[in-house]
């Protein structure tokens, strides 16, 4: 399974581990994700999203229809 959010985009960054004499070694940065169900009150249903931390607090802001629209829209769903 992609590491990535499903309502923000959010995904694996590439990076460098810096040691004590600056050599670099490759490294990722992992997005912070939950795997979460959600329930939709116009259908009636449950949904599984896997969503980071900053996509739940974008579904408490708008609401989950609202987030799962834009998402589509953006091409993250």
């Amino acid at each position: 399974m992609s590491k990535v959010c499903q309502i923000t985009g959010k995904k694996v960054m590439v990076g460098n581990n810096v040691s004590h004499s600056n050599a670099k070694t490759k490294r990722k940065f992992l997005p912070n994700l939950f795997k979460k169900k959600f329930f939709i009150p116009s259908t009636g249903e449950y949904v599984t999203l896997k969503v980071s931390a900053n996509g739940l607090r974008t579904i408490n802001k708008n609401g989950v229809e609202a987030a799962i629209q834009t998402a589509k829209e953006k091409g993250f769903l």
